[in-house]
């Protein structure tokens, strides 16, 4: 699946491009809850399609009926704000959820407000480049001034916070999110399809050809190389995780080393506490590591879900991936090689279960 992001610009491009009139939003603020985050964008086309989203459909559906091109347009009578086209100006804001019937009508929870800027018919020359920056794997600040509407793009090295200043927007836009899987067994097959659905862009290396010819996923690279030589073409940044799933030291421990030489965000290995401790003592014996220099390796990899079959291990992983993209911290018992240790005969495991089991009710 297409970063989600870069789907919504690509699609804006291609109405612009055909003489449409559409509109970009922008989610800049929100109060108290709200069902996407500051920085989500959706693009509106005057037919009334749509790509992307800022709410659950509640705004997006409003949004259509302010907007969308509808013979409607005549009717004088109309509210001011329900224009029925999309018009050409400078980019404007709409406070969504500001009184509790509207926070009602437009489905947003208790308490919820959020705050769009809404900009008309984007220029296509900047939208070209911005969409082809991206592509080429080019994180990308875009800075729109909010009086004129005009769009200035510069490259980045790093993200940076959504900014709105009520005179100018800037906001962070950056490629894919991507992993890389060593080994095309059934497990990385799960995980793929997972990390597909969240929006990431997956690579699998395996030099056995007896388990690529079996690959069954669509839209993955598959390669053939050694893993530690793919790992050191990859150019793995912040935005990159590499997992080791073959259980085989001469694929996996290189390609590690090499991942952890990177700025990767997220550097692991599957198998058990006693694979995960042979594997930092030979590294540490055979490749000069210090328990330093292995600290930020990953395993037993996922989070305690209490997983045995290829699919809910994938889960497991694949939550680990997620929360740490996110920028959440997973309290230490819900890693899986202390929350085992602890539910050990003898260690204090019903205290255990019960800290686990209300925080996944929460």
């Amino acid at each position: 699946m297409e970063n989600l992001d870069l789907m919504v610009l690509t699609q804006l491009l291609g109405w612009r491009s055909q003489g449409q009139k559409a509109l970009l939003a922008t989610v800049v603020r929100t109060w108290g809850s709200s069902p996407r985050p500051v920085g989500s964008i959706m693009a509106l086309c005057e037919t009334g399609a749509v790509v992307g989203s800022v709410s659950g459909g509640c705004i997006e559906d409003d949004l259509i009926y302010r907007y969308r091109n509808a013979p409607s347009s005549a009717n004088t009578s109309a509210p001011e704000h329900k224009t029925h086209n999309i018009p050409t100006k400078s980019p404007e804001r709409v406070t969504y959820g500001v009184s509790a019937d509207e926070a009602h009508r437009f489905g947003l929870p208790c308490g919820g407000t959020l705050e769009l800027v809404l900009e008309f018919n984007p220029d296509v020359a900047a939208l070209k480049s911005l969409v082809d920056m991206l592509t080429n794997g080019q994180m990308v600040h875009r800075r729109t001034d909010m009086a004129t509407g005009q769009v200035t793009l510069a490259r980045a090295h790093q993200p940076e916070p959504l900014t709105d200043d009520g005179i100018t927007l800037a906001n962070s836009f950056g490629p894919e999110y991507r992993m890389l899987l060593i080994g095309a067994g059934q497990l990385t097959e799960y995980l793929a399809t997972m990390a597909l659905f969240c929006g990431f862009a997956v690579t699998v290396c395996d030099p056995r050809e007896e388990y690529r010819s079996s690959w069954q996923v669509a839209g993955v690279t598959l390669l053939s190389g050694m893993p530690d030589d793919v790992v050191k073409a990859f150019h793995v940044d912040r935005r990159t995780c590499v997992i080791a799933l073959t259980h085989d030291p001469k694929l996996d421990d290189l390609a590690l080393l090499e991942a952890l030489n990177s700025d990767a965000l997220y550097v692991g290995a599957i198998g058990s506490r006693r694979n995960d401790e042979a594997r930092r003592a030979r590294m540490i014996e055979h490749f000069d590591q210090t328990e330093a220099s292995l600290a930020a390796l990953r395993g037993p990899i996922g989070i305690f879900i209490g997983s045995k079959t290829p699919p809910e291990i994938a889960v497991s992983v694949m939550a680990e991936v997620l929360a740490l993209k996110n920028a959440v911290t997973l309290p230490r018992d819900m890693q899986v090689g202390p929350a085992k240790e602890q539910l050990e005969p003898g260690s204090g495991s019903a205290a255990v279960c019960f800290s686990l089991s209300s925080r996944l009710e929460v």
